[in-house]
C-alpha cells in the first residue's frame, strides 16, 4: 500500500508518518521510482505507535521497543520497557507533586505575610 492508503486506513497524516519513518518507527519499501511501499503489517505498526504516543512516549522511547501484537511477540520485553516508562512517569509525578507542595508553602507564607502588612499601622 501506499503512504496515502495507510494514512486513509490508520487516519494518520502522511506528515506523520513521514515523521514516523525518518524517526525510524517505521521503515517503508520504496519501488523502482522511489515511492513509499508499505506492507499489510504497517496499519497495525502505525496503531501501536499511535497507542505509545497518546500514552505519553517520546518518539525515542518508542523506538526502543520491539514490536508488539500478533505480528511482533516480544511481549516480555515489551511489558518490561513499558512498566519502566510508566515507573519513570510515576516518579517524575511525585517530584512535581513534592516541588507544588513546596510552592504552596510558599505562596501561603507570602499570603500571610501580605495580610499582616495590611493590617500593620502606617507609620
Amino acid at each position: 500500500m501506499q503512504i496515502g492508503d495507510l494514512a486513509a486506513a490508520t487516519g494518520v497524516s502522511t506528515r506523520a508518518l513521514r515523521y514516523y519513518e525518518e524517526q525510524g518507527l517505521l521503515t517503508p519499501l520504496r519501488s523502482a521510482g522511489g515511492h513509499r511501499r508499505y506492507g499489510p503489517d504497517a496499519v497495525e505498526r502505525v496503531q501501536w505507535i499511535q497507542r505509545l504516543f497518546a500514552a505519553g512516549l517520546s518518539s525515542s522511547a518508542i523506538l526502543g521497543l520491539p514490536p508488539c501484537g500478533p505480528s511482533g511477540l516480544d511481549l516480555d520485553a515489551t511489558l518490561q520497557r513499558l512498566v519502566g516508562a510508566r515507573d519513570r512517569i510515576d516518579s517524575q509525578m511525585r517530584e512535581l507533586a513534592a516541588t507544588r507542595d513546596s510552592l504552596d508553602g510558599l505562596i501561603e507564607q507570602a499570603q500571610r505575610e501580605r495580610a499582616a502588612r495590611r493590617r500593620a499601622p502606617a507609620s
